[in-house]
């Protein structure tokens, strides 16, 4: 006697069929990964913005341990200190903070592919483990003025080299293309964190009275 299949018996995938949706799965992967995790994706950009901050907090812990000054503030009174940070030598700044910044992995943007995270501040730390500028002019009695940001910058569009940049407000500050789609974040001395255009990097530089930045 023959036994009829159930009524609601679900049909199987065959080898094909399965084939079929692995293949389009592994496409999807292929279009969209390189999305989120390219030198531009977001999610490198929330990572930089989520760096920012943190540093944002550290400036913030030092300056309330070293006289409500910034490290930098200290720096411009010492010649050898400034001396370095103007030849090119801008970690020696970042050293000075190295406790409360617990890690120099939060000074370098996953979307910067020429620099690369450093193993401590001791060991090897350099310029080339530095992802952000910092401004010589940061005061947090003028908490909207920029503290630091993302250093792939361009003056006129000529990319900027390391050391000291003074801006003349007249310049055209931009940013380059080597991260987040041609747009970049900055600090500010009230430790916010703003995601900015070229546009709006330019406005912010025009509204302070002189514009120093040392750049890695």
């Amino acid at each position: 006697m023959k036994t009829r299949p159930a009524a609601n018996q679900t049909a199987a995938f065959t080898r094909t069929e399965l084939f079929v949706v692995i293949g389009v799965v592994a496409v999807l992967l292929v279009v969209i990964l390189p999305a989120l995790y390219s030198p531009d994706g977001r999610i490198h950009r929330s990572n930089c913005v989520n760096n920012l901050h943190q540093i944002g907090l550290a400036f913030r812990v030092w300056e309330g341990d070293n006289g409500d000054k910034y490290p930098m503030q200290i720096a411009l009174t010492n010649s050898e200190t400034i001396k370095l940070i103007s030849s090119g030598n801008a970690y020696v700044l970042w050293q000075t903070m190295s406790n409360e910044l617990s890690t120099p992995k939060i000074l370098h943007c996953d979307g910067d592919k020429q620099k690369t995270n450093a193993i401590s501040f001791t060991q090897g730390f350099s310029d080339a483990n530095i992802s952000y500028f910092f401004s010589l002019e940061a005061d947090d009695t003028y908490p909207q003025i920029i503290l630091d940001g993302d250093d792939n910058l361009a003056v006129n569009g000529v990319r900027v080299k390391p050391g000291i940049l003074n801006l003349p407000t007249t310049n055209s500050l931009t940013w380059t293309k080597e991260r987040h789609h041609g747009n970049g974040n900055i600090g500010m001395a009230d430790g916010s964190v703003q995601q900015t255009t070229s546009e709006s990097l330019n406005s912010a530089v025009i509204a302070a009275t002189t514009f120093r930045l040392v750049i890695p």
